[in-house]
């Protein structure tokens, strides 16, 4: 091509670059309250106040809770990533009927069970990579505010007192039901709503209950007892976020009742009481049955992260969007491993497809090597034409769906894979001679692009708290203890195989791979050397729950 016309098509395509990357894009949301996507705008410019539905602390937490934490930690992060000053609430229920029950039965007090749990839950939020929120109120902290919210409540004739307990008057709200659509018959009796002829209608539920024998008690105007579920919720998020504030999240389930019920109560006790966005988080399922404990089909956190690395179980969260049902199966683990393994780490597939893949650790070694070859001139960075067009493909297309409704499970492909490619062919063309000029073309480039991974891996808080090398390492620790192997093991084998190789046994070595790779581990002969990395178990089978062993 004429160099000037080659030239001309650079610049024109730099303009067009520039011009996409100048785009708004409005970040929406849907609105559980409105049934539809809205854009974003919150009620004070440049900040956010968002309450989320925290966990009931009686046991270890779940898949499921799993799910609702990481969803709302990335639009935590995401709305801090669009420069928002975020006040996140996520609260403890540590006082509630199951973990009494579960106290009587261990003998403990139940404040203290609870708050045992709660510092468990915290520890897997940890694993998973989840931000600590700007507040975690407990109800045993929130007594006082419970009970003023409570006798607001009454004065407003919204609530009546009956041998102590304080039940709320769903007849004196005619908006009930307006978040689920759901009608007064439909507030299921004996689901937390406690069947009572004392109430004025069935549908009646408790904000305060009196005190009972061997159960933890507060005193109040109505005599001593503990809250109901619900009130809990609006009179903490009043607390620290007053009675306006932007999104309350939580999962689907709790739509109805428990979000129906704050709605009354907050609206009870101050009229003008108002949160603007209701988001709420799909199901987790099991072989597409939704997870429960009747079913004996639900495992914690704990469980899965014995043998899978919290960062694959991050990943595999964040592979569906947050709204749909997501259907939890060993396989889709093993590929949410498998991936974040690749994103880490030199891949080098087998000499069949004469490819090899290097990633991220591989770039950030290139770097640091070469560092010394780097200008330190405070001029902005010269990148190649091809890297240009890549973190602006990049950058678009990860603006243009996260603004989506946090449209996460579209952005791990696509321009973010092309991105880790161009690595790949960088690095190899830094294997090669180059003049100084062309050679500081390509480490700038690679630069910039992995610059601009990383802050996608941040945002969705997969960018590792440690070294990729030591994330790597981690992830083959997993990989072994699911394979029932220990590193020796797989020492022992490649060495062993390789005397069948030297044997000319070259059946039995592709049965002795085929073995391993049955196991999820992955043999790779790279010249005179074999490696070993992790891989999807080839004969896998679809919802096998993992053991605890």
């Amino acid at each position: 091509m004429d160099p000037s016309k080659q030239e001309t098509n650079q610049k024109k395509a730099s303009k067009t670059m520039a011009k996409k990357e100048t785009q708004e894009f409005q970040f929406v949301v849907y609105n559980t309250m409105t049934q539809q996507k809205e854009v974003f705008k919150p009620k004070t410019p440049g900040k956010v106040r968002m309450y989320v539905c925290g966990v009931t602390a009686y046991d270890f937490s779940h898949l499921g809770h799993a799910r609702a934490a990481v969803s709302f930690d990335v639009l935590y992060r995401y709305l801090e990533h669009l420069g928002y000053e975020v006040t996140y609430v996520r609260n403890f229920t540590d006082v509630d009927d199951k973990i009494i029950r579960r106290a009587n039965e261990t003998g403990e007090d139940p404040i203290s069970l609870s708050d045992r749990y709660c510092k468990e839950y915290n520890i897997d939020m940890s694993d998973l990579q989840c931000l600590s929120p700007t507040h975690e109120p407990r109800v045993s902290d929130h007594m006082e505010q419970i009970k003023d919210m409570i006798t607001q409540i009454i004065n407003k004739d919204f609530g009546y007192v009956v041998d102590g307990d304080v039940f709320f008057a769903v007849d004196k709200f005619p908006n009930y039901g307006k978040l689920s659509g759901q009608k007064l018959e439909n507030n299921r009796a004996g689901e937390r709503v406690a069947v009572d002829s004392r109430k004025r209608n069935p549908s009646d539920f408790a904000l305060w209950k009196a005190a009972k024998p061997g159960e933890p008690s507060w005193d109040s105007p109505w005599g001593p007892g503990r809250p109901g579920w619900h009130i809990e919720c609006s009179a903490m998020s009043a607390h620290y976020l007053s009675f306006k504030f932007d999104i309350h999240g939580g999962g689907l389930d709790l739509i109805f009742p428990h979000h129906e019920n704050e709605i009354a109560q907050s609206c009870a006790a101050c009229e003008e009481s108002d949160v603007s966005y209701w988001m709420h988080n799909g199901h987790v399922t099991n072989n597409n049955e939704k997870m429960s404990k009747s079913l004996g089909n639900f495992f914690t956190i704990r469980q899965i992260t014995e043998r899978y690395h919290p960062l694959a179980l991050r990943y595999f969260l964040i592979n569906a969007h947050y709204r749909s049902p997501l259907n939890y199966s060993v396989v889709q683990l093993e590929g949410a491993s498998d991936a974040v393994f690749y994103i880490y780490q030199v891949i080098r597939k087998s000499i069949l497809t004469c490819f090899v893949v290097q990633t991220l650790k591989d770039c950030q070694d290139a770097l640091l090597q070469l560092q010394e070859e780097m200008p330190n001139d405070g001029k902005p960075a010269r990148i190649s034409l091809d890297a240009k067009e890549c973190i602006s493909k990049l950058r678009n297309e990860f603006q243009v769906k996260m603004a989506d409704d946090l449209s996460t499970s579209l952005i791990l492909t696509g321009a973010f894979l092309e991105a880790l490619k161009l690595v790949n062919n960088l690095l190899t063309m830094l294997k090669k001679k180059q003049q100084k000029q062309q050679r500081l073309l390509v480490i700038q480039s690679l630069k910039e692009i992995e610059k601009e991974v990383t802050k996608i891996l941040d945002v969705l808080g997969l960018q590792p708290p440690c070294s990729y090398n030591e994330v790597l390492l981690q992830l083959k620790e997993k990989a072994l203890t699911r394979a029932g192997l220990v590193e020796d093991d797989v020492v022992r084998l490649i060495n062993e195989r390789a005397e069948v190789r030297r044997n000319k046994d070259f059946l039995k070595s592709d049965q002795m791979r085929a073995h391993l790779q049955a196991k999820g581990i992955a043999l790779m002969d790279v010249g005179t050397e074999t490696i070993w990395r992790p891989c999807v178990p080839v004969q896998q089978e679809s919802g096998i729950v993992p053991s605890e062993g």
